[in-house]
């Protein structure tokens, strides 16, 4: 990881509004990094983003916007993590409620686990990642290794 972190943020819509609430509490530090969001996710914290930095006078966010999270915005975060692309998710979703897109869900933070992202399913988790040192610093992740998963004999 650079000192730049490509940070995935996503939040279901009964948790968009916490996700916005923290977005907003760490502005400044989500400033200095490049956001890689879902769809409807994306322009809220893109707004929410602006209207804290019109405060300070910044202008400047690197943001991309993916589908939305049902239309396969979940599945393309997960592309990029396998491809490196991603290298910490802030994933709020909501527990309560059943998702029309649950296995993709379920796909993308197996996907974090497999190729060991920061993850942080909560407000707290989000806290503690955020306020990590290691978010400042370059770091390099232990990676598994797969080849011999790769290069099984299968018959």
């Amino acid at each position: 990881m650079k000192l730049q972190k490509r940070i995935g943020l996503v939040a279901h819509d009964n948790r968009k509004k916490d996700l916005m609430e923290w977005v907003g509490w760490n502005h400044e530090i989500l400033s200095k990094h490049k956001l890689i969001c879902t769809g409807t996710t994306g322009k809220l914290v893109e707004e929410t983003l602006l209207k804290h930095q019109k405060k300070t006078n910044k202008t400047q966010i690197d943001i991309t916007r993916l589908k939305s999270g049902p239309l396969g915005g979940d599945q393309q975060l997960g592309a990029l993590i396998a491809e490196g692309g991603i290298d910490l998710l802030i994933f709020f979703w909501d527990p309560m409620q059943a998702q029309p897109h649950d296995v993709d869900v379920k796909a993308l933070l197996r996907i974090t686990v497999l190729y060991n992202i920061p993850t942080a399913c909560n407000r707290s988790s989000a806290d503690f990642l955020i306020s990590s040192p290691l978010l400042m610093e370059e770091y390099e992740p232990i990676i598994k290794d797969y080849s011999s998963y790769i290069n099984r004999s299968v018959e």
